[in-house]
């Protein structure tokens, strides 16, 4: 039985879809106005596993990811490289969805662009005008948040409390400073549409909650993204399908955790902002999921290369353990799995039904290649082990690119001068000179190589 906390009532609930075998999952995707972060990151592959483990589970999965390519900041990225709003937006969404597949996630059912649904937009702002929940002052159009008993539920923020939030800039227009734009006027130069109240974008808000109604309905199943996004975007989103609909927007609202990076905020005053693209270009991609897998979604993290090199090493593990086997000179169809193997499996499934504990189910992974690698462990009872890693990890999306990773080339200068460092290694052991021992292993571990030193001397292969 899965169960899933809901940020909406504070509780893990059974989860129901509304619709038996199936369900409708939104996440909110990039604002293109640069290349997206780590902490971005963190999200993207939080929803990834869940869709993933959904469908493990034998539901059919409709996932809608978007794609803000409407928004100030992406205004002001275009004019500080020069160049035309499109330009800027077509830009980094591309270098999103490149930077997306070499994270391994899976492409969404729909990626909907906002500016391919202004028209739409403005139909549902026009229905929120008349509805009476919704007020045009100064070629703007706001949501009044007095008008909904409802606003606040979703962050748990009192109306008197609040102020304008992230994206929503307060002017003398509003009634109240809480009230959220839906339609902004225009200035010079900046991109337009015509509407009922004059030349302008619509809102940060009202784009996701138009998307995600016309692609899943109202209301769908799952809506997820980080906890930064609870308010004011989030409650903004649920505040207007309430208001045209009556309907909340979602059954389920999941928000992922924050990520520090060496115990601080992430900040670029403070030289600590990375984009995923520069971290895929120093760690491997597996390594980044492992590292945010090992931690529960809910739970903050803290990003530092301790960390995502022990993350590293742990898929490396993963590996090595199947090169051991020769797996892919082994056919997994023929491999009978034992009864008792079924415990794996249950585990596995016991820590994902569980809120998606991925740092539980990791652990799981982590016996079984314990059991792989064990000497204990007679060599012909080692392949149903292999099995069962390779099924339950690709569940959480390791082993994309499995032969690949299992085969190896190698120069024939690197194999002389790796045999070399092996042979001086073994003479410094000989002669119990561990400084040089430890220094020798160090250089072979730089070019990729891992030791195994055994009763009859040392094994060497290349790290997968």
């Amino acid at each position: 039985m899965l169960r899933i906390y809901n940020t909406l009532t504070r509780k893990k609930e059974e989860f129901t879809p509304l619709e038996a075998g199936k369900v409708k999952l939104y996440a909110c995707g990039p604002t293109v106005y640069n290349y997206f972060h780590i902490g971005n990151a963190r999200a993207f592959l939080t929803f990834d596993m869940v869709r993933r483990y959904l469908e493990y589970k034998g539901f059919e999965v409709t996932y809608v990811q978007n794609i803000t390519d409407i928004e100030d900041k992406i205004i002001a990225q275009s004019i500080e490289e020069k160049q035309p709003f499109s330009v800027v937006a077509a830009k980094y969404a591309n270098a999103f969805l490149e930077d997306t597949a070499r994270l391994g996630l899976k492409q969404p059912h729909h990626q909907p662009k906002a500016s391919e649904y202004v028209d739409k937009m403005i139909v549902f702002i026009g229905a929120q005008v008349e509805n009476g929940f919704a007020y045009e002052s100064g070629g703007d159009v706001y949501f009044e948040v007095g008008k909904l008993p409802q606003y606040g539920q979703l962050s748990g923020k009192k109306t008197e409390d609040q102020k304008a939030g992230a994206r929503v800039e307060e002017n003398e227009l509003k009634r109240n400073p809480a009230d959220f734009t839906l339609w902004k006027a225009s200035k010079p130069g900046e991109p337009s549409w015509d509407s009922p109240w004059g030349k302008g974008r619509p809102g940060w808000h009202t784009e996701c909650v138009v998307m995600s109604k016309d692609l899943l309905g109202l209301p769908f199943d799952i809506h997820g993204g980080g906890t930064d996004l609870m308010f004011p975007h989030h409650e903004n989103e649920l505040a207007q399908a309430l208001a045209v609909t009556g309907k909340p927007l979602a059954n389920y609202w999941m928000h992922n955790g924050f990520l520090n990076i060496e115990g601080e905020k992430m900040s670029k005053s403070l030289q600590n902002f990375f984009t995923a693209r520069e971290i895929l270009d120093v760690y491997d991609a597996e390594a980044i999921r492992f590292f945010f897998l090992s931690k529960h979604y809910r739970s903050p993290i803290d990003f530092n290369r301790e960390l995502i090199e022990e993350s590293d090493k742990a898929v490396k593990n993963f590996y090595s353990a199947l090169s051991d086997l020769d797996w892919l000179n082994v056919d997994p169809d023929s491999i009978e799995v034992p009864h008792a193997f079924g415990k794996y499996t249950a585990e596995f499934t016991e820590a994902m039904d569980d809120d998606f504990n991925s740092a539980r189910a990791l652990a799981v992974l982590f016996e079984l290649t314990t059991r792989i690698r064990s000497d204990a462990v007679p060599a012909a009872e080692k392949p149903p082990y292999a099995k069962v890693l390779v099924e339950l990890g690709s569940v959480l999306g390791f082993f994309q690119n499995l032969p690949a990773r299992l085969t190896k080339t190698i120069s024939p200068e690197l194999q002389k001068r790796i045999e070399y460092l092996v042979e001086q290694r073994n003479q410094a052991r000989q002669n119990k000179d561990w400084a040089a021992s430890d220094r020798l292993r160090d250089e072979l571990i730089a070019l990729g190589v891992e030791l195994k030193d055994t009763k009859d001397g040392t094994v060497w292969k290349l790290y997968n």
